[in-house]
C-alpha cells in the first residue's frame, strides 16, 4: 500500500510539473507598424493544416538564457535628461524594471570614452603614467556613474561589465585615440596611417574588414602592457568604490574595426598576448572575482578568431567568447568547435538613425540569430538618444527610445517593441528550444520552454502579405496566420 501510494504520489508530481507543457491556451501579443502589443487568444490544435516549421517536445536545450542588457553613454544620459523628472523615471521603469517592459538587468560600461561618448577621454591621458599615478574617473562621476545608479535605483540587482574603445592614446603607435584619419571630425594625421597595413593589398569583398591589419595599435611592451592590465584593475577598483561592481571585462571592443571615433587595432598574436600573459593574471590577482571573456569580437574572418581560440592558454585564460555586429556570421561555427565557453552578444546593430520598422526587423532578426545559436546574454547599444541620433563623430543611429530635445517628449520606437517581444517574456533560466533563421521565407522562429514549464515562442513575419506559422509543440500544433510585417510573441497560461 505505501509502495502504490509513493507511486501515485511520484506520478501526481510529475503530472504537476509537466502540466504546463501540455496546456491549450496561449496569449498571443502581435506588434505592426501601426498598432503594437496587441492581446488575442489562440489554442492549440490536434492537428495542423501547415507543415510544422518547428517541432518541439521540451527536452531540446540549446542553452539557458540568463540577462538582457544595454550599454550606458553619455549621450544616453544627456538625453534622458532632456525628459522631466517623472518621465524620466517612466523610462527607466520601462527599461530596468524586474516588472517593466524590457526588464534589463544587465549593464554595459564604457572604459574610457566610446563613440557616444560626448567627445574623447580616458581614465589617464598623462603620457608615461606607467604607475598610473593620474587615473582617475572624475568624468565618470559626473555622467555614466549617475546614469548607473539611477538604473540600479529600479533594479538593485542589476550586474555590469566592461570594456574599451581605446587604451588611453599615449598607449599606442599612432598616440591617437582613432585608428583612421578624417579631417572633419578628428585630428589624426592621414600618414599616420601607415601603421595600419604597410602598404599590403589583403583585399577580400567577401569578409568585413576587407583589409586586416598587420601591426597591433598597442604598444607591444612589456611595461605598457602590464600597465594597461594595472588599468583594468583601477577601473574596476574605481567603479567599485562608488558602489557600481563590475563583474566582467573584455580587452577591447571591435579589434577589427579600424574607425575615426575611440577604436584599436590588434592583430591575433597581440591579443593572445595581452590576454594570456597580462591581463587575465592580472585580474586573478587583484580581482580573482571579475571574469575574463574573450571579446568584443566583430569579425567575420573566422581563421582569426580560431588562430586565438585555438591557442591552448586561452582556455585558463578567458571563461567566454562575445561576439557583436560581422562576429555573429561566425557565432555558429566557433560555438561548435568550442562548445566549452559561454557565448554571448555584446552590442546590438545600431542602424542610420532611420528609427523604422525595417531597421526593428532586423534587431528582431538579430536576436532570433543570437539566441537560437546560443548565446546566454544579450547586451543592445543605444537604450535612449535624442533627435536622429546623431554622435559626438558627426554620424546617426537608432535607440530603442528616441527623445525630442525641443519639446521634451520621449518616443517608443519600432525598435523597443521588436526587443519588448523577446525580453518581457523570455526571462532569466528560460531555455532555447530550438530555433529558425529568417531564411527565404522571411518568418525567424524561435521556441522556448519558460522556468515554469510553458513553452514560449516568438515569431516574425517579415513578408508583405500575411503568412501561415505552424510549429509543433509535442504532440499538439500552434496553427495561426501572422499579419503582415508583424511581431508575434506566444505564451502559455
Amino acid at each position: 500500500m505505501k509502495k502504490n501510494l509513493k507511486k501515485l504520489c511520484l506520478l501526481g508530481g510529475l503530472l504537476v510539473g509537466f502540466s504546463g507543457v501540455y496546456a491549450q491556451s496561449f496569449t498571443w501579443i502581435s506588434s505592426t507598424d501601426n498598432d503594437v502589443w496587441k492581446e488575442a487568444k489562440t489554442k492549440l490544435q490536434i492537428s495542423s493544416r501547415n507543415t510544422p516549421v518547428l517541432s518541439v517536445n521540451g527536452t531540446e536545450n540549446i542553452q539557458t538564457f540568463k540577462k538582457w542588457g544595454t550599454c550606458f553613454n553619455e549621450l544616453g544620459w544627456d538625453a534622458l535628461n532632456m525628459l522631466p523628472m517623472e518621465q524620466q523615471n517612466t523610462v527607466l521603469d520601462n527599461l530596468f524594471s524586474p516588472d517593466g517592459d524590457l526588464r534589463f538587468s544587465m549593464g554595459r560600461i564604457p572604459m574610457n570614452a566610446n563613440d557616444y561618448a560626448r567627445d574623447w577621454y580616458s581614465c589617464d591621458e598623462v603620457p608615461g603614467d606607467f604607475q598610473l599615478k593620474y587615473f582617475n574617473v572624475n568624468r565618470d562621476k559626473t555622467t555614466l556613474i549617475p546614469y548607473v545608479r539611477r538604473a540600479k535605483q529600479v533594479n538593485p540587482d542589476m550586474t555590469f561589465w566592461s570594456s574599451p574603445w581605446s587604451p588611453p592614446s599615449w598607449m599606442k603607435v599612432n598616440h591617437y585615440y582613432s585608428v583612421r584619419s578624417n579631417s572633419k571630425v578628428n585630428k589624426l594625421p592621414a600618414e599616420a596611417e601607415i601603421a595600419l597595413y604597410e602598404g599590403t593589398d589583403d583585399v577580400d569583398k567577401k569578409f568585413y574588414p576587407k583589409q586586416v591589419a598587420v601591426n597591433d595599435y598597442f604598444i607591444q611592451d612589456p611595461r605598457y602592457l602590464q600597465t594597461y592590465a594595472d588599468f583594468f584593475c583601477k577601473f574596476v577598483s574605481a567603479y567599485q568604490e562608488e558602489g557600481v561592481v563590475i563583474s566582467r571585462v573584455m580587452f577591447q571592443n571591435e579589434p577589427w574595426a579600424y574607425s575615426i571615433y575611440p577604436a584599436c587595432a590588434w592583430t591575433p598574436e597581440g591579443i593572445i598576448r595581452f590576454n594570456v600573459e597580462y591581463l587575465a593574471p592580472t585580474i586573478k590577482k587583484q580581482h580573482p572575482g571579475v571574469q575574463v571573456y574573450l571579446g568584443t569580437l566583430n569579425t567575420n574572418r573566422i581563421e582569426l578568431v580560431d588562430k586565438v581560440l585555438s591557442d591552448p592558454r586561452m582556455k585558463d585564460a578567458v571563461e567566454g567568447v562575445g561576439f557583436q555586429w560581422w562576429g555573429g556570421q561566425v557565432l555558429p561555427e566557433i560555438r561548435k568547435k568550442y562548445p566549452n565557453y559561454k557565448y554571448m552578444q555584446t552590442e546590438n546593430e545600431c542602424g542610420s538613425g532611420t528609427f523604422d520598422w525595417k531597421a526593428a526587423e532586423h534587431t528582431f532578426n538579430l536576436i532570433n540569430h543570437y539566441l537560437g545559436n546560443g548565446c546566454e546574454e544579450y547586451t543592445f547599444w543605444n537604450a535612449i538618444l535624442c533627435d536622429e541620433g546623431t554622435s559626438g563623430w558627426g554620424w546617426k543611429q537608432n535607440a530603442l527610445i528616441r527623445v525630442d530635445s525641443k519639446t521634451g517628449a520621449a518616443t517608443y520606437t519600432p525598435e523597443y517593441y521588436a526587443v519588448k517581444h523577446f525580453s518581457n517574456k523570455v526571462v532569466s533560466g528560460t531555455k532555447v528550444l530550438q530555433y529558425k533563421e529568417k531564411g527565404e521565407d522571411n518568418l525567424p522562429v524561435i521556441v522556448f520552454l519558460t522556468p515554469e514549464n510553458k513553452y514560449l515562442v516568438v515569431a516574425g513575419n517579415f513578408n508583405d502579405e500575411p503568412k501561415n506559422l505552424a510549429i509543433q509543440l509535442g504532440s499538439k500544433y500552434l496553427d495561426v496566420t501572422l499579419q503582415a510585417h508583424s511581431f508575434n510573441t506566444f505564451s502559455m497560461k
